[in-house]
């Protein structure tokens, strides 16, 4: 956690610096706007001449080209050095226990946590998103205190449902599952916020978060939210359909409304939803980016209210 809080900070001054960068740029347009004049008669004199002019833009271009930043390559040496700690921590929980691990809430906050990490590097490799870093730290950073403060447990033996091989195929998944749509969360959050920068035009002295005007356009950042939720949703697909495999062989049936069943069941719809409003419907923009929000809120909600406060056949927080 402590390698992780200095990523964050080193994200966070990234993001400072490119707001820096944004303030220069603001100034650098007002300047330059007292010779828009000379520039508009220059050209509608190359017009008359025959001359044409042809500007080619690419519409999910930030409107400011940020800068390279060292500190921004430290934040990510940072990220992947709290991850090799962190998978250590995981492995080694899992050799203590002599099994896997995540068989808890702790073990799974622990796990998921991972997880999110290492799917946000695995995606940095194909996509430069490495301005998700202060976000996606940041949460790792929530899930793992509230993990190590609330949710702590000593090993102790598996129930008995719980020994099965489907403990170690559903709960991976699922938490693999959880990793992408954590990530379509904060792609649509900065969603969000990038199309309301675009609402208000090109002038960015009125822009009150101004790194934004450094990230990818609105649609972009849609598209790769999607991207991420539609993987998310095939491997809670086969969480759904494993778990009511799962409970047959250790309850004698595949469905019995439990809260736990019936939230997973309830998450799958409202990302199905998503998926198909979005393909059908045409709901882009901000109202696709706020069900996959929904969609997240509700994982989360299955995750800590349904474990910590309703009683189930799935009670195995531990606690």
């Amino acid at each position: 956690m402590a390698i992780y809080a200095i990523a964050f900070i080193a994200f966070a001054i990234d993001l400072a610096k490119r707001s820096a960068e944004v303030s220069a740029a603001s100034e650098l347009t007002a300047s330059a706007s007292a010779t828009a004049g000379a520039a508009a008669n220059t050209t509608a004199a190359a017009g008359r001449a025959g001359v044409t002019t042809l500007t080619r833009a690419d519409p999910d271009a930030p409107q400011v080209q940020p800068k390279r930043s060292a500190v921004l390559r430290v934040a990510v040496a940072l990220t992947v050095l709290g991850f090799l700690l962190h998978l250590t921590a995981t492995i080694t929980r899992g050799v203590a226990a002599e099994r896997v691990p995540w068989a808890n809430m702790y073990e799974f906050a622990m796990t998921g946590a991972m997880l999110i990490i290492a799917t946000f590097l695995v995606v940095l490799t194909r996509v430069d998103l490495r301005f998700l870093g202060t976000f996606i730290v940041g949460l790792v950073l929530v899930f793992l205190g509230i993990a190590a403060v609330n949710f702590y447990v000593e090993i102790v033996p598996l129930p008995p449902a719980l020994q099965s091989a489907w403990l170690v195929i559903h709960v991976f998944v699922a938490s693999i599952g959880t990793a992408l749509f954590a990530l379509g969360f904060a792609l649509s959050v900065l969603q969000l916020v990038q199309h309301r920068r675009e609402s208000i035009g090109a002038d960015l002295s009125k822009l009150k978060l101004k790194f934004v005007a450094t990230l990818p356009s609105a649609a972009r950042l849609e598209n790769l939210a999607y991207r991420a939720n539609i993987v998310a949703f095939i491997l809670w697909t086969f969480t759904l359909i494993a778990g009511a495999i799962w409970a047959e062989r250790a309850w004698g049936r595949y469905w019995g409304w439990d809260t736990k069943e019936v939230w997973t069941f309830i998450i799958w719809v409202i990302y199905a939803g998503y998926i198909h409003a979005r393909a059908t419907r045409g709901w882009r923009g901000s109202r696709s980016a706020w069900l996959s929000i929904i969609g997240f809120a509700a994982v989360m909600f299955n995750f800590s209210v349904v474990n910590l406060f309703f009683k189930g056949l799935h009670a195995y927080s531990g606690l």
